[in-house]
């Protein structure tokens, strides 16, 4: 989880001005998190807080998380903007304290069968919180399917969230490759290398997905991730933010800097929520987080 606020942030600068190089500076003055981070850390809110999983609990709690921080660096997308802006308005038939009936009015936000890459930026925490792939996969097209219920939008965060749990769970790159592979059909057989020189912005899962696994796949620790991330281009505050995700899952390990830098640049709030994932969940952070 604090692996993907740190891809978002340092991505965050390259986002608009690709750089197509591993050799730059991680942190700036405008190095922040962007609207992949808030609503990333919305996913989590929701599992703490609503145990039975139910999807117009997620609606609400992103639209929450949405109003709070309305001006995020880089904004959110203009269909997401839409969806949170403009609901239908439903009714409902309800039962009131005396017994007699009424109706209420409910703001009602349908998904927009979307395959763009939100799906998969904001599932990180689903990674971290169940004891099985299964589960995890269920829980994963839950979550993407109140925005993003097209077939890629939905198989984008299945794989990123499944990459999380293989990683957490100690296997190898190569079992989460052929995995990620056969199951949901995604080409991984190009390099860093190959990928770079064409690679363009690109918002869909199926055009980021797949590079943001190859950069892991291809590092050799939490910081060569974030490197290759960063230098393929394209919206690489997510790409970065889905690969980080994975790579602190399979490297369980943060350099202290890295952590050190970016703990000052997070509001209280993420913090209180990055503190509860690590306290009830398997997401175990303690050995490199400030905790204040």
């Amino acid at each position: 989880m604090l692996g993907a606020i740190i891809g978002d942030t340092i991505g965050s600068v390259y986002e608009f001005e690709n750089i197509k190089t591993t050799e730059f500076d991680f942190f700036s003055p405008e190095s922040i998190y962007t609207d992949d981070s808030v609503i990333t850390l919305a996913v989590p809110h929701w599992l703490f807080n609503d145990k039975t999983y139910n999807t117009q609990t997620l609606v609400d709690t992103i639209v929450y998380f949405a109003n709070e921080y309305p001006c995020p660096k880089g904004g959110y997308g203009d269909r997401f903007l839409e969806w949170l802006t403009y609901p239908d308005v439903g009714v409902e038939e309800v039962e009131r304290d005396n017994g007699t009936k009424g109706i209420v009015f409910r703001e009602l936000r349908k998904p927009y069968n979307s395959w763009g890459n939100g799906s998969a930026m904001r599932t990180s925490a689903v990674g971290w919180m169940f004891d099985t792939l299964e589960e995890t996969e269920r829980i994963a097209a839950l979550q993407a399917g109140i925005t993003h219920n097209h077939p890629e939008g939905i198989k984008g965060a299945q794989a990123v969230s499944a990459a999380i749990f293989m990683a957490r769970n100690g296997m190898t790159k190569e079992d989460i490759k052929l995995y990620i592979e056969s199951k949901y059909g995604y080409d991984l057989s190009k390099t860093c290398d190959e990928i770079r020189p064409n690679y363009q912005y690109d918002e869909s899962c199926q055009g980021t997905v797949p590079q943001a696994i190859t950069a892991f796949l291809e590092s050799v620790d939490f910081e060569t991730c974030l490197r290759l991330s960063v230098s393929l281009g394209g919206d690489c505050d997510t790409l970065t933010c889905i690969s980080a995700a994975i790579a602190e899952a399979f490297y369980k390990d943060i350099p202290r800097w890295i952590v050190d830098e970016m703990w000052k640049r997070l509001p209280a709030h993420f913090k209180e929520i990055l503190c509860v994932l690590n306290s009830e969940t398997k997401y175990n952070i303690v050995s490199y987080l400030p905790l204040k």
